[in-house]
C-alpha cells in the first residue's frame, strides 16, 4: 500500500495534515482521522494541497494492515511533530 500524506494549502483548513485515501485527475480524498474520518473524506482540489515527499519508517510502520482513523491520528500526530520541530 502506498502511503501519501498531504499539507492543506487554501481554505478553512489551511495547514492540517491529511492522509490521501484516493486520486482522480482533478480531486483528492482526504481523511485525518477527527473531523474527516475514513467514512467521510474530504473533496479537495489538487491545487490546493502540497503532498509530504518524506514519510519515515516510523509511520509507514502504523500501516500494516488496513488504515483506521486511529492509525491516521498517530500518523498525523507524528508528521505534525516531525516537521514542525
Amino acid at each position: 500500500m502506498n502511503i501519501e500524506f498531504a499539507k492543506s494549502m487554501s481554505g478553512h483548513d489551511r495547514n492540517q495534515y491529511y492522509l490521501i485515501i484516493k486520486k482522480d485527475d482533478e480531486f483528492v480524498y482526504l481523511v485525518n482521522g477527527t473531523t474527516k474520518p475514513l467514512t467521510n473524506p474530504k473533496k479537495k482540489n489538487r491545487k490546493h494541497i502540497q503532498i509530504i515527499k518524506h514519510i519515515s519508517d516510523e509511520i509507514t510502520g502504523l500501516f500494516d494492515g488496513e488504515p483506521t482513523d486511529i492509525t491516521i491520528r498517530k500518523a498525523i500526530k507524528i508528521i505534525e511533530k516531525q516537521l514542525n520541530s
